[in-house]
């Protein structure tokens, strides 16, 4: 059958891809190791030992890693699903019934990465590619459109236009009755709770549960980070249709003007006086007036283009010589990168949780925690180095490959002795 061929293979890859891969998944691993992949051990933070640092590396958070990173790493899906589809047209198969398959495979991969790490965002992830199997025939300027919509945060302006409307009428046809203390006093309390033994088990189940609820509410709430991710496949499928990244080590001079205009556009964009919206605000309920609405979209928008010009500068960076044969080293990071980023999650679960090694790194600081980030990128580095000297695919990229096929595939390299 012409469904049970494979469309891809290792030989085919743009290394360039594998690359900016890598380095997205970089930004990722620090920006988790600074927020402690979202465990909070209860443990008083040490004394800093590195205040100048610390200070340093916390503007470098909030203003360079910060859903930059990931836009990348989200972005490079969307331009995956279009290689894998594109690919799968010149063998003439239909690739989207598989693609859907593949997808609950990573839906399956997502769920035991949550399992150490509650926003893992896998699950989204494979979400988000059945509704681009959805959108594949649409034309790229009506793509382009619905990006555009999502991106200037069209969900979170009716989301929240429909909450002022019907918290109007409520209040309008709402008999006005005095207030009572006695509610309060029968709410139970939280005080004198015994403190629960740490075990993954029950770390895991809090993750799949309530934790779940809260990385769909920070998704597809008010904060609506999940909008930016979808409108960032979208954009990925669109740079595919237009072979952007074909033959993209013979147009240096094009490179230079998108990361020109990209640096220009997000200078222009941080010049408007905005309001800050803190996730705080936003979950404190606090109702978003048009010029909050206007900041965070503009906010959105910015991280994105900012995303851009740092994707464009490690492209530039990786054409020249000098500079590009050193980032060579993380093509096999990005080659690995479904392996790195679940691997990323269990080792950050199993770091900062209280039932693995939180009580030693849980109360560590900014600088320390960033090195340790540095520290594991490495390894992982040279471990996917090592591996794919004697391996086709990473160890879960091989997984997902058989899966998707219902094939096993090949794994071993075959070394010419």
């Amino acid at each position: 059958m012409e469904q049970s061929k494979t469309i891809s293979a290792p030989q085919s890859r743009i290394h360039v891809l594998d690359a900016l891969r890598g380095f997205a998944l970089l930004g990722v691993i620090l920006m988790h190791m600074l927020q402690h992949f979202g465990v909070f051990s209860g443990i008083p933070a040490s004394e800093p030992q590195f205040p100048m640092l610390d200070t340093a590396i916390q503007w470098l958070s909030q203003h360079v890693i910060m859903g930059k990173f990931i836009n990348i790493f989200a972005f490079l899906f969307g331009l995956s699903f279009f290689i894998q589809m594109d690919r799968g047209a010149k063998k003439g198969i239909d690739f989207r019934k598989r693609f859907i398959w593949r997808m609950v495979i990573l839906f399956v991969i997502g769920i035991v990465g949550n399992s150490f790490f509650t926003a893992d965002i896998l699950p989204i992830y494979a979400a988000f590619g059945v509704i681009m199997v959805l959108l594949f025939p649409l034309k790229n300027r009506i793509l382009i459109v619905i990006a555009l919509l999502l991106l200037i945060g069209t969900p979170r302006i009716i989301s929240t236009s429909y909450d002022r409307l019907v918290k109007t009428e409520q209040v309008e046809n709402m008999p006005q009755r005095p207030v009572s203390n006695e509610a309060n006093k029968n709410r139970p309390t939280s005080s004198g709770k015994t403190m629960e033994k740490p075990s993954f088990f029950k770390s895991a189940k809090r993750n799949l549960t309530t934790g779940f609820v809260g990385k769909l509410n920070y998704q597809f709430g008010l904060n609506g980070r999940g909008y930016v991710t979808m409108a960032l496949f979208i954009l990925g499928l669109v740079v595919g249709r237009l072979r952007f990244f074909e033959g993209v080590e013979t147009h240096k001079k094009r490179n230079i003007l998108l990361f020109v205009g990209f640096t220009l556009a997000c200078s222009l964009i941080s010049l408007i006086p905005s309001q800050e919206v803190t996730f705080r605000m936003l979950m404190s309920g606090v109702k978003l007036s048009p010029e909050m609405l206007l900041s965070m979209a503009l906010n959105d928008i910015h991280t994105v283009l900012f995303s851009g010009a740092l994707g464009l500068g490690f492209i530039l960076l990786f054409q020249t010589d000098s500079v590009g044969k050193y980032l060579n080293a993380i093509i096999p990071y990005g080659r690995m990168g479904l392996t790195n980023y679940v691997a990323q999650s269990i080792v950050g679960g199993i770091i900062f949780s209280m039932w693995g090694l939180g009580a030693i790194f849980g109360n560590w600081g900014i600088t320390e925690v960033f090195v340790l980030g540095l520290v594991v990128y490495v390894i992982q580095a040279i471990f996917s180095r090592y591996w794919l000297n004697y391996y086709l695919y990473g160890p879960l990229e091989w997984f997902w490959r058989s899966a998707t096929y219902l094939k096993i595939q090949p794994f071993r390299k075959r070394i010419n002795s």
